[in-house]
């Protein structure tokens, strides 16, 4: 970790392109780490293309991929010159499995490549991105592109990336890797995994890649030594995420309770024991509720090189939120009228998801109660072993009748959401449904969304994420 820099501040990875190359870009101009969101990045792309590319972005991204023919298949497939009609539905693309198809694997490639291509042009400072452990099917050729363009840091939570540090390291000598796969209902001993060839993919001898850093998204310090000292390479540090942080949280340690509105009670065992990371040797960052002057300060006093920051960029100019959205968020928050409900039961993951409460979205229950459930993205399936030995893929929020057709049991589907088209509808790309109408967002915030207008300048309606790094570093010089 001595070669490169430790940045104050690193930018949080949030929803699906809430953190995109614009904000990452702009947040690593000013030296701090911007990171993407890799998350479902290859839908993304593919979305950007139909609506036409405004500005020609990743189209120019596009033509720097280093394979040959890649770029031009997926024009063809998916860009629309002057973008589609709003009331026309997205084309779809392939859902993930663990065995994709070469059309699949070259999108997911392309796309990751395309955001950190983006996010690093213009400027030498670091980029990373961020990926969610849950999320197993599309890791492996979406770490090979983001490699590809150079990609300095890799952040991933919301599980155990035990194997990642390794699998970085085979990527970078271009060898072939392999992930486990998460199955339901395996028998003890038995193991399902998913591949990934370089060469294969290049159709030749694959170059040597940078091996990017590696931090760990963590909750506690059990799991942070236990990484530090048993994952398959090496680990450069971690960030300790609090419950209050936006996105998934780590559930609450210990028999669950659940407060009076049915949130989730977080305790003492779920505060991070800072000495005890401080004895694991390697740099931290905080991050939860500390996306504010005094939070940097603080974080610095306990012996953190910084901060990761959230909700503050998420709101801010350059963030990936539908603008509507995000201004009718902003005058809320100087209204005082925001608030986040960290629900058990929205994701699919069986992770809480915090929801931020905005009329007209997914968190009031007469728009969930209205939208016809239906699952044709698929990021948050979950693989098990049918009788045969085979595997297939379900979901909790897919159709009741499809779920426990295949093995599901029905409790598992109340309350669950579709955290998939509702994050794609926050960004501005809402798929159109049978009915004609788009999917309703579904916006997720740490606890902190409460009191982002203080990064309002006086009479202003917005701001930047240079407002926020401002802010956030003026009690440390």
């Amino acid at each position: 970790m001595s070669q490169i820099r430790r940045p104050t501040i690193i930018q949080g990875g949030m929803g699906v392109a809430v953190s995109g190359w614009q904000l990452a870009r702009a947040v690593s101009k000013r030296g701090q780490l911007g990171v993407v969101s890799g998350t479902a990045l290859d839908i993304v792309l593919a979305r950007r293309l139909q609506i036409g590319d405004e500005g020609g972005h990743v189209r120019r991204a596009l033509g720097h991929f280093p394979v040959a023919g890649v770029a031009e298949r997926i024009l063809k497939r998916y860009f629309i010159s002057g973008g589609k009609s709003e009331n026309k539905p997205f084309r779809s693309k392939p859902m993930q499995t663990h065995k994709p198809s070469r059309r699949l694997e070259e999108l997911r490639v392309a796309a990751n490549f395309v955001e950190v291509f983006l996010a690093k042009e213009g400027h030498a400072n670091p980029v990373g991105i961020n990926y969610l452990e849950k999320i197993q099917a599309p890791t492996l050729p979406s770490l090979f592109g983001a490699m590809l363009a150079g990609v300095d840091f890799v952040l991933m939570g919301a599980g155990i990336p035990r194997a990642i540090p390794g699998i970085l390291d085979q990527l970078a000598k271009g060898e072939d890797v392999e992930l486990r796969l998460d199955v339901a209902g395996a028998d003890r001993g038995e193991e399902f995994t998913t591949v990934f060839s370089p060469a294969s993919f290049l159709g030749g001898p694959p170059p040597t890649l940078a091996r990017p850093y590696f931090l760990a998204i963590v909750s506690s310090a059990t799991l942070a030594s236990m990484l530090a000292r048993k994952a398959s390479g090496r680990v450069d540090g971690f960030v300790i995420e609090g419950p209050t942080a936006g996105g998934h949280n780590a559930p609450p340690r210990g028999r669950p309770e659940f407060s009076e509105s049915g949130e989730p009670v977080y305790g003492k065992r779920d505060t991070p024991d800072l000495e005890a990371f401080k004895e694991i040797g390697l740099p931290f960052w905080l991050a939860g509720s500390f996306g504010r002057p005094s939070g940097v300060a603080e974080a610095l006093r306990l012996g953190a090189a910084g901060v990761q920051v959230g909700t503050a960029f998420a709101f801010c100019s350059e963030s990936g939120i539908d603008p509507d959205l995000k201004s009718r968020v902003l005058a809320m928050s100087r209204k005082g009228r925001l608030e986040v409900f960290t629900d058990p039961k929205a994701s699919p993951t069986g992770f809480p998801f915090k929801v931020v409460g905005v009329p007209d979205t997914l968190s009031e229950e007469d728009v969930y109660a209205r939208r016809t459930r239906r699952c044709d993205l698929g990021y948050l399936r979950q693989a098990f072993k049918n009788d045969d030995g085979s595997i297939d893929w379900r979901c909790a929020g897919e159709p009741l009748e499809d779920f426990v057709r295949k093995g599901g049991d029905p409790d598992e589907t109340i309350g669950r959401k579709c955290i998939c088209n509702g994050l794609l509808a926050t960004i501005g790309l809402a798929q159109i449904g049978a009915d004609g109408l788009p999917e309703n967002s579904l916006l997720t915030s740490g606890d902190d969304v409460a009191g982002i207008a203080q990064f309002l300048r006086a009479g202003a309606s917005s701001y930047t994420a240079n407002d926020v790094i401002d802010k956030l570093l003026e009690q440390i010089g």
